[in-house]
């Protein structure tokens, strides 16, 4: 059976931060979803929720299970979701994961600090979205770097998402992963915080560090993510 691939975006973006990889797996003729979670994208309207989170990505991977195995792919708070989601204590049908930019557990000083900055930036009178565009501009190259603003940004997701991660028990998640694993980080990721953590809980995943590059490494480096998506739908099609 033909691999699947199913994409989780991270906060504030949308399913279009993946449109490099969607591009490159519609070239190799490989069906692929990228998906928007509550409060996101075309669900903006929508509050988030954990639990609506996780049953988003239930949802696209049963779906896409009927048809083959399934690769998921999640960046940053969408890489700590499908974490939770594999390794949950219900049999999840994910044949192999790529968890990007994720390796952080979300508690702590570190939590409420970042909800401290987003806090203030949201305070600022656009939001902080001018300080945003110009970090874009900045890192990421000019094929890639709309994608991340395509679908809007979820300002009014970011906080009450922040808070629900705080409530994912990801190093028992983690530890429970027994299908391929991959962890994808840019060199000077800030979410690199518990990278040998992770990499102990889940000693048969491979890390990837991606030189020259920060959290937004699918695409500041979209050629080297999708060489990984191509590394890991060759996994998959041998073990199926």
């Amino acid at each position: 059976m033909t691999p699947q691939v199913v994409l989780v975006h991270g906060i504030r973006t949308s399913a279009t931060m993946w449109r490099s990889q969607l591009a490159w797996l519609d070239a190799h003729d490989v069906p692929a979803r990228a998906l928007d979670l509550p409060g996101h994208g075309a669900r903006m309207t929508e509050t988030f929720t954990l639990d609506g989170a996780l049953r988003t990505i239930d949802e696209a991977v049963r779906n896409a299970a009927e048809h083959g195995p399934v690769l998921l792919v999640g960046h940053s708070m969408g890489g700590l979701l499908s974490l939770e989601y594999t390794g949950g204590a219900d049999h999840t049908p994910v044949a192999a994961l790529i968890a990007a930019s994720c390796t952080a557990l979300p508690r702590g000083a570190a939590l409420r600090a970042y909800r401290t900055l987003a806090g203030a930036l949201d305070r600022l009178p656009d939001r902080g979205v001018w300080l945003a565009e110009q970090v874009l501009n900045a890192t990421i190259p000019p094929e890639t770097r709309a994608d991340f603003a395509a679908g809007g940004y979820a300002l009014d997701a970011q906080d009450v998402a922040l808070k629900s991660l705080s409530s994912l028990d990801l190093m028992q998640a983690v530890g429970r992963i027994d299908v391929p694993l991959w962890f994808v980080n840019g060199q000077f990721d800030q979410l690199r915080a518990h990278e040998a953590l992770f990499t102990r809980l889940a000693p048969h995943a491979e890390l990837i560090v991606v030189p020259r590059t920060s959290h937004l490494v699918t695409a500041m480096r979209p050629r080297v993510f999708n060489a990984v998506l191509q590394l890991a739908l060759a996994v998959v099609h041998e073990r199926s």
